[in-house]
């Protein structure tokens, strides 16, 4: 039973938390956050939970993050379905619902553990005193924050669970029922089989009284081998358990890590690291940039051990004692909830601020306890308001570290500002803090920072990726597909550097080149929507009907009522394309700028004679838009017909002598009907540089290296010019002048990276012995 004074207290805790956490609830997703949730078509439907047990795929559009959490799945899914749509603010008071439960579970189980030990009227609050610091620490913000990490949240509830029924339940542990509670824990995360040798040692400490020492000595063996048989039941479910989710577990799973000894070798100073951040968790990074050691002779590695192994001590003395004994549970608990994620297995980041969050349950404990019994040795000397004063002052200031933390995961922007800030090493975070900035349109502010991810991890496919969405942004098309192409060379087991240079080249009606790039992100990646979508926008243009009605069907086998899917389906039915169908929407409410706009997708689209025909009904309704004649000019331009064309373009220049786009058709449409090359004194070497890009993309690589020969005539240090030489000679097999043109441009600018690229591709192309010059 719950006494009215603990009820109260704990009340009280409740309460504390709810207001230090009350900045929390508008935060919004995260880092993986993304792959599991926003782009998880999987979590949108409640029919597919049976599918979260029988296919681990489900939890992530990456194949490479695919785990098996089908109990974590089918609460997101649970979450999806109360809010409707993918609402931040839900997912967020859901965990933390499941965090406070934790902590009234938490003040059960020590409360009970410290009468065990040394029944004093004190216990109650030395109880709520520790849950509180847990529920108030910065560390745990992390975690509570971090809605996919709601894995180490729902995992941690239901081992409590399982101790709870275990200790106050003769029932359940008679039928062994606790064990259930164990099972959903590792259907949330494989970590909670580390209740089989936590609850030995529970039975050893506080059921059969003895000590770690007394476990060695021979005239206490039968009294251990009972303690193993008690546990016994505990170590072969959770055995099975962890069998069975890793034979589940999607074989695509990575855990990232390469180097075992040498992530092994590190663990010892980041477990020295994580008690330190108990105390003093200044440093806590989203995304840190810790390397794994380099040998065991690194001095870091002998300063972890000597830690572990002073801990470890401590661990044995403390065992000795009845009293002391939480504080010794306490430590075993910190270490063996931490041997998932620091031993052999090498994850991909040496040490993650949301690995301690089930740890720290025996380090708060242990420390609680410790504290508890030092004053009550000395009571008589200390007095009581002045304990009382440094308790509220340490939660004060726990709580003020956890409401400042609230405040850095708030956006994208001020979370990854945060991490190149605490870990100016890490290349990931100075990406996504640049993909903050994009989203807001900071171009130039987004590329300094790719820039500086592309020196920390040359290597990382979606810094370039992202550099190619910049670039384009900004207007520069030769060298955002060089980046592009750089992403998928780099990633082609990753969708997205697949899907978004697809998405670069159907924007320039370049579908024939886009198809097999969404494919194959399709191949990578079954269940990510937006590659589906944008090839079905692809087959639907170029009228592959058949094949569209077959992607449509397939991806509302497991999105059903997907808007996109349903809207393509009855195109293809018809066989009409949207555009055509827009086009007799606009019949009804005719107005010259949705028919512009209409146009331009068409133009687009590839739909030259379709733009040409919209454009002209623009101009009907409104005879003096320039846009519009500057549309009919392009598409004349696609369809080579050069002289409509000038006529198109010169009408819209006189009605808009400014407009620089028409001016560009004009200068291109009489360089076709002069054949005699371009006029020099109408464009500027970047004009030359975005002309050759038109050109190499229509697969005019003569005239691609001809333009670029006149930016160099205007602008002779112009390293772009070069690169697209090169990358034009490349498709021409003719590595000996590639590599001329790679040198020079790499002489004017020995860091571009894409040029770099472009000439690995050259020597590549003549190693391998192709047609040269």
């Amino acid at each position: 039973m719950i006494k009215r004074p603990l009820t109260t207290g704990i009340g009280l805790m409740m309460l504390i938390t709810l207001l230090v956490y009350a900045n929390h609830f508008n935060n919004a997703f995260h880092f993986d956050d993304f792959h599991t949730i926003i782009n998880n078509a999987n979590i949108r439907s409640l029919k597919n939970i049976p599918r979260f047990f029988a296919d681990g795929s489900t939890s992530s559009v990456l194949p490479q993050n695919q785990a098996y959490r089908p109990v974590v799945v089918t609460s997101l899914a649970i979450d999806y379905w109360l809010a409707g749509d993918n609402y931040a603010s839900w997912f967020q008071t859901s965990t933390f619902i499941f965090f406070l439960l934790q902590g009234l579970m938490m003040v059960v189980l020590f409360k009970k553990i410290f009468d065990l030990s040394f029944k004093f009227s004190p216990n109650d609050w030395l109880a709520l005193i520790a849950v509180t610091w847990y529920l108030l620490h910065p560390v745990n913000a992390e975690t509570v924050n971090y809605i996919i990490a709601r894995t180490d949240v729902l995992s941690t509830v239901f081992v409590l669970l399982g101790f709870l029924l275990y200790i106050f339940s003769p029932f359940c542990r008679k039928a062994y029922l606790y064990l259930l509670a164990i099972g959903l824990g590792v259907l949330c995360k494989t970590t909670a089989v580390m209740f089989a040798p936590l609850l030995f040692f529970y039975i050893l400490f506080f059921e059969a009284k003895l000590s770690l020492p007394e476990v060695f000595k021979r005239a206490n063996l039968k009294q251990v081998w009972g303690v193993l048989l008690k546990a016994l039941p505990a170590f072969i479910f959770c055995t099975f358990m962890f069998w069975f989710t890793d034979r589940m577990t999607p074989k695509t799973w990575e855990p990232g890590g390469t180097k075992p000894l040498d992530y092994l070798v590190t663990q010892p100073f980041v477990i020295l690291h994580y008690f330190c951040e108990f105390f003093v968790p200044t440093s806590l990074s989203a995304d840190t940039d810790w390397k794994l050691l380099p040998s065991v002779w690194d001095i870091r590695f002998f300063a972890g051990c000597l830690f572990v192994l002073a801990m470890l001590i401590i661990a044995f003395y403390t065992s000795k004692k009845k009293r002391l004994r939480p504080v010794s549970f306490g430590i075993t608990w910190f270490f063996l909830t931490l041997v998932p994620t620091s031993s052999v297995i090498p994850l991909g980041e040496v040490l993650n601020d949301h690995r301690m969050y089930f740890p720290f349950i025996g380090l708060v404990m242990s420390v609680t306890w410790a504290l508890g019994l030092l004053w009550l040795k000395y009571s008589a000397m200390i007095k009581k308001e002045l304990v009382t004063g440094c308790i509220i002052l340490l939660l004060c200031a726990y709580a003020y570290g956890t409401y400042q933390r609230n405040i850095v995961w708030h956006t994208e922007e001020s979370l990854w500002h945060d991490v190149t800030v605490k870990s100016p090493l890490n290349g990931r975070g100075m990406m996504n803090y640049a993909l903050a900035e994009l989203d807001m349109s900071n171009f130039d502010v987004a590329e300094t920072y790719l820039k500086k991810a592309e020196k920390l991890t040359p290597d990382y496919s979606f810094v370039y990726t992202n550099l190619g969405i910049v670039e384009e942004q900004k207007g520069n098309m030769a060298l955002a597909e060089n980046y592009y192409k750089a992403g998928v060379k780099l990633g082609s087991k990753f969708p997205d550097p697949l899907y978004f240079y697809a998405k670069f080249l159907t924007k320039q009606s370049r579908y024939a080149e886009a198809e097999p790039l969404l494919l194959a992100s399709i191949r990578v990646s079954p269940l990510y929507v937006a590659p589906r979508v944008l090839l079905m926008n692809v087959y639907s243009i170029t009228g592959k009907w058949d094949s569209l009605k077959l992607l449509c069907r397939q991806t509302l086998g497991f999105v059903p009522q997907n808007p996109d899917a349903l809207k393509y389906l009855v195109a293809a039915d018809k066989k009409q394309n949207p555009l055509d169908l827009q086009a007799e929407n606009i019949k009804a409410n005719p107005t010259p700028e949705k028919y512009a706009d209409l146009s331009l997708l068409d133009y687009q689209a590839g739909r030259y004679q379709q733009c040409i025909a919209m454009a002209q009904e623009a101009i009907k309704l409104k005879p003096a838009f320039a846009q519009a004649y500057n549309n009919m000019g392009a598409a004349y331009i696609k369809l080579q017909q050069y002289n409509e064309a000038v006529d198109a373009l010169k009408q819209a220049l006189k009605l808009r002598p400014d407009f620089a786009l028409a001016q560009n058709n004009l200068v291109l449409a009489e360089e076709q009907i002069e054949a005699k090359g371009i006029k020099t004194t109408k464009l500027t070497a970047a004009d030359y540089v975005d002309l050759s890009l038109h050109y190499f993309n229509e697969q005019m690589f003569n005239e691609c290296i001809k333009a670029c020969n006149y930016a160099l005539i205007l602008k002779p240090d112009y390293d772009i010019a070069y690169n697209n030489i090169c990358a034009a000679y490349n498709k021409l097999g003719q590595w000996d002048l590639a590599i001329a043109a790679a040198k020079k441009g790499l002489q004017l600018n020995p860091n571009n990276q894409v040029l770099k690229n472009n000439l690995a591709e050259s020597l590549n192309g003549k190693n391998a012995g192709g047609k040269s010059n």
